[in-house]
């Protein structure tokens, strides 16, 4: 559904898209990650023919964003970070307005209006000005005026950018039921936003794509070496700490064993693997074998943010004063 080769953007002697390949299967949520100044709102702007690209190109549901540019906004809804609303129109009256602007026929427009508030929680304000709602309210708008045409793709710049713990919950949501009927691609910077919303990522830095995943897969490639989270107590008294870090160190495989905030009397750890090792079977059993009670055992999986930052924090000082 978006298919991106060796796309490039210059401003002056400034790179900020430097030769970004990657594809967006059809229904699919996909993230779009990346520092401040990274080149994410760069791509989504080539994406959405708001501009050309110094090279390379760019496929929306089937047409070049270069040769038929009209063809691709007829087939994108585009949220950006600050929706364009008109605070001075009523909610009805603004999708109604925009449904025109997009081409949605006359005989259909009252209808898909009201679809549309239904769909992303406005039709309980759909007589109130825009300038009268919370800015909760006010992103479900701007969602509702970027699907109004009923678009086989979706980009999202920050769609959550501002808003309260509830209004984020409610929008994550909505996002998610729209998948399926639409291709999305959201910028953000809120990791968990990602790892709950999302079922791909792309990460870019520096104007370049660094990884392009899903989130799991991204942790197994990334470490490479098992870590397990293990949890255990003694059968009777106390169990010492320390005691039961140096046991743990002696398993075979095992590199490295850090202590974590433990509960109810139990001793945590995580214990990473030699490259390669799979420590569980030894890691039961010298538990076993020293008399203790072994509670959790299981792996343990790199977080969005440990992935991100180790993707892109060698870089992360050149952003500064980059191009978004």
């Amino acid at each position: 559904m978006i298919k991106v080769e060796g796309l490039t953007k210059r401003y002056a002697r400034t790179l900020a898209v430097d030769n970004v390949s990657f594809e967006v299967a059809k229904g699919q949520i996909v993230g779009f990650l990346g520092p401040n100044g990274a080149g994410k709102t760069t791509t989504m702007r080539v994406l959405t023919c708001f501009l050309p690209p110094s090279g390379g190109r760019a496929e929306v549901a089937g047409y070049d964003v270069v040769t038929s540019p009209m063809d691709v906004k007829r087939r994108i809804g585009y949220l950006p970070e600050t929706p364009p609303l008109y605070p001075e129109m009523e909610v009805e009256e603004y999708l109604t307005f925009v449904g025109r602007l997009k081409g949605v026929p006359k005989a259909d427009l009252a209808r898909r209006v009201s679809e549309v508030a239904e769909r992303c929680n406005v039709a309980d304000v759909r007589k109130k000005l825009i300038s009268k709602l919370s800015k909760g309210y006010r992103q479900r708008v701007g969602l509702a005026q970027a699907v109004i045409h009923n678009p086989d793709v979706l980009i999202l710049d920050e769609p959550t950018a501002g808003l309260d713990p509830k209004q984020i919950i409610e929008t994550r949501q909505l996002i998610k039921g729209l998948a399926g009927d639409h291709t999305i691609i959201l910028s953000t910077h809120i990791l968990p936003e990602v790892e709950q919303t999302c079922e791909q990522v792309i990460i870019i830095n520096k104007g370049k794509v660094v990884a392009t995943d899903s989130v799991q897969n991204l942790t197994h490639r990334l470490r490479g070496a098992e870590a397990i989270a293990v949890e255990l107590s003694a059968r009777d008294g106390q169990l010492a700490a320390t005691g039961a870090q140096q046991k743990l160190e002696q398993v075979p495989g095992v590199s490295r064993v850090v202590a974590k905030e433990g509960r109810d009397g139990r001793l945590r750890f995580e214990v990473e693997s030699l490259q390669g090792r799979h420590i569980r079977p030894d890691l039961a059993r010298a538990v076993v074998e020293a008399g203790w009670n072994l509670h959790e055992l299981h792996s343990v999986a790199f977080s969005l943010e440990e992935i991100f930052l180790q993707l892109t924090s060698a870089d992360a000082a050149a952003q500064q004063g980059g191009v978004q």
